[in-house]
């Protein structure tokens, strides 16, 4: 690292130490220079991803001072002892990320947009389920075939549900494919959840097309030996959530294990949703410079498939039993001050059944004065699928300059990625079986440019796939502060990026030999095309924060089914669709006092069809906007917080949007009405360690279908305890 020295009376003095956030994790890029007793000061330096520093002054009795956007600015003494210097969170605070870099950086600092949700977000909105909490972020749009259980998919900024990367600690989670159900993912045992919006496969390869969404485990804070807790709720629908977590740390090891156990009936027959969630993190300091962490997580769910309800009767015995299971390690070694690397595997393993053994009566299906001109039947199905998504990696990263020099803080990240995707899809009722493997390799290379002002990173991507050969993606982003805080007149940083993403055919795109939707060996990859830029102003000493963006996204090569035959009926995938969205997303944060947080989002997204086999439909015609992803969307939160009482009001805004009943329905049903949801979370300590906690959901008790066929729970009331040692 560099330093800057003046000689001064032949004194001269080197401080070092390291700077931590309020839980003692370490904030890289955070900005630390002298401050000699005449107020004159030396120029600093960064500190580095461990959150470490040194620098040298000539000035007796000087001070450090400590600054980093987002919390406030500390000093403290110089000292020839390394010094620990925590930064308290500013009233506006920042995060510090991993997913727009592959390394810690702070959230601000990156030109991507990006949002995070910590630890007092996930405690505070008390949503047992994951995909609750993304309606939090702007750009991001959530369908859920009704209830808790139901398919949930995540759109993000007009992509398609399976163009989501999706990530535990790294690991990757997504299907062969993209393909990604948020249905069975709480929200329990999680320290973060981090969203990089636009395409990322320049870092993070396939699937990532239109963000990453990054689940980070719960870890113990430094010095705690041992801390617990343990709640219990109850209430409508005979929903029932039980929850238990402990977790500790020592000089050199640290633990996370949590458990807990979700049941909801849903309101509807054969609605019921069973979860259990197993998760636990574990890392050991092996030497003074190296290190191994483990991490292991368990999904397990089950859920009844009742159809679309508003249309007729329920199905009574359909069901999804889903049970995913992910584990690995990662070994990291600092080699010298410059060069660091680390190594990963881990194993990602899916099984699914999807059935419908008995049959239920036939019916008509009916809507407010819309009426099938034919009846229904039921059929039956079992259909399974095993998936096993083996990942390994490597990465190395070079500091050839660190510190505040003319030529900045220079960061070159080398990493090799290996993915092998083992497959099994069975239809037990035809005896069909489809076995598919397919290796994907990748190589990045990314560069970063850092100075006190200025925040640029490039980056490229060399994927070989069994299915579609080679392919480079790119990738580029900068942050520059154009204003640097006044006080009432915070700091303003411009911002923006651009890359291109690719997918992979699924499993079933490539291999099926079904002639209903006959597999395609010679499939390319789906492509997108991002660009956004923005601005972010901070106002009264960072109690306001607003943010503005403006996005444009290209999505090409989408993959569809084309009629081949109709006598006997065969249809085939190809790559045949084409589609752009492009809009702005607004968000803004107040914090007028210490307990008082304010939040609100809005997004406009004009989606738009540009190629599509279905010249003739009325929904997935070209000229449409992009199907169930809504125009117009948006989200508020205002929070309390103090001592020992905790409110929180949130409410999602989802405006019209393009939407099929696929009921044959006369007329047709093919727009879905907006609909605006608010939900009510309380907690309140009774004494040390033990909190009564109520949760109202869907407050005004809103009737709205997402999607249609498909409607919402009413208003439910749940209350419990929850107690920490």
């Amino acid at each position: 690292m560099s330093t800057s020295v003046s000689a001064v009376s032949g004194f001269a003095q080197t401080v070092s130490g390291r700077v931590i956030d309020p839980s003692g994790r370490p904030l890289p890029r955070a900005y630390v220079r002298t401050i000699a007793p005449d107020r004159s000061s030396t120029s600093g330096v960064f500190t580095d991803t461990d959150g470490r520093f040194s620098l040298a002054t000539a000035a007796p009795n000087c001070t450090i001072e400590v600054t980093l956007t987002g919390f406030e600015t500390a000093t403290a003494p110089c000292s020839d002892r390394p010094l620990d210097v925590k930064l308290e969170l500013a009233p506006v605070s920042e995060h510090v990320v991993v997913s727009a870099t592959r390394t810690d950086m702070p959230a601000g600092e990156v030109g991507n947009s990006v949002s995070v949700f910590d630890t007092a977000d996930l405690e505070r909105r008390q949503f047992p389920l994951v995909a609750d909490v993304l309606l939090g972020a702007p750009g991001v749009a959530v369908e859920r075939t009704g209830a808790y259980g139901g398919v949930t998919s995540v759109y993000v900024r007009g992509g398609e549900s399976n163009y989501n990367k999706v990530l535990l600690d790294g690991i990757p989670l997504n299907e062969p494919g993209g393909t990604f159900n948020f249905n069975n993912v709480t929200s329990e045992n999680l320290e973060r959840i981090e969203i990089v919006r636009g395409a990322q496969s320049a870092i993070f390869g396939s699937d990532a097309m239109s963000s990453v969404i990054h689940l980070v485990t719960a870890r113990a804070r430094p010095g705690t030996p041992v801390q617990g807790s343990v709640s219990a709720e109850g209430g409508s629908f005979g929903t029932g959530r039980v929850t238990g977590a402990i977790r500790g740390a020592s000089e050199r090891n640290d633990y996370s294990i949590g458990i807990s156990h979700y049941t909801t009936n849903n309101e509807v027959p054969n609605n019921e949703f069973r979860n259990t969630t197993i998760s636990g993190s574990g890392g050991s300091q092996l030497t003074r410079t190296a290190s191994l962490r483990a991490v292991f997580r368990a999904e397990l769910g089950k859920s009844g498939v009742p159809g679309q309800t508003a249309f007729g009767r329920p199905d009574m015995d359909a069901f999804f039993d889903r049970r995913d299971i992910v584990g690995g390690a990662t070994f990291s070694q600092e080699i010298s001050s410059t060069v660091r690397h680390q190594a990963t595997y881990g194993l990602a393993s899916t099984r699914q059944q999807s059935a419908n053994l008995l049959l239920d009566e036939p019916y008509t299906p009916q809507f407010n004065g819309h009426v099938s001109p034919f009846e229904f039947f039921d059929f039956a199905y079992d259909s399974r699928s095993y998936l096993h998504r083996h990942y390994a990696s490597y990465q190395a990263d070079w500091f050839p300059i660190q510190g505040n020099t003319a030529a900045g803080t220079q960061h070159v990240t080398l990493a090799a990625d290996w993915d092998g995707e083992r497959g099994t899809l069975r239809d037990e009722l035809a005896g069909d079986e489809t076995k598919a493997s397919r290796d994907n390799v990748g190589f990045t290379i990314q560069h970063q440019a850092l100075w006190r002002n200025v925040s640029a990173s490039a980056g490229v991507r060399f994927e070989h796939n069994d299915s579609f050969g080679g392919a480079a993606v790119p990738r580029a982003s900068i942050a520059v502060v154009a204003h640097r805080s006044t006080g009432a007149i915070g700091e303003t940083r411009l911002k923006a990026s651009a890359g291109t993403g690719i997918k992979e055919p699924t499993i079933l795109q490539s291999f099926s030999s079904n002639n209903f939707f006959l597999g395609n060996p010679d499939l390319e990859p789906e492509r997108s095309r991002t660009v956004d830029a923005g601005v972010e102003q901070r106002l009264a000493n960072d109690r306001i924060k607003v943010d503005l963006t403006w996005f444009d996204n290209h999505y090409r090569n989408i993959i569809s089914t084309r009629t081949l035959s109709f006598n006997p009926f065969r249809s085939q995938y190809f790559n045949i669709g084409e589609s752009k969205a492009r809009g702005v997303e607004l968000t803004g944060e107040v914090a007028p006092v210490s307990q008082l947080h304010a939040r609100f989002g809005y997004t406009l997204s004009a989606s738009e069809v540009t190629d599509s086999e279905a010249a003739d439909n009325t929904v997935f015609a070209v000229g449409n906007w992009l199907f169930r992803r809504p125009r117009h969307a948006g989200f508020a939160e205002v929070s309390w917080t103090d001592r020992r009482v905790s409110l929180d009001l949130f409410g999602s805004i989802v405006g019209q949007r393009v939407d099929s009943d696929f009921s044959s329905l006369v007329p047709p049903i093919s727009v879905n009405d907006g609909h605006t949801r608010w939900d009510v979370r309380a907690s309140c300590e009774i004494s040390r360690g033990l909190a009564l906690t109520a949760a109202i959901d869907n407050l005004s008790d809103a009737e709205y279908m997402e999607p249609l066929g498909y409607p919402a729970l009413g208003r439910a009331v749940r209350v419990g305890i929850r107690a920490g040692f």
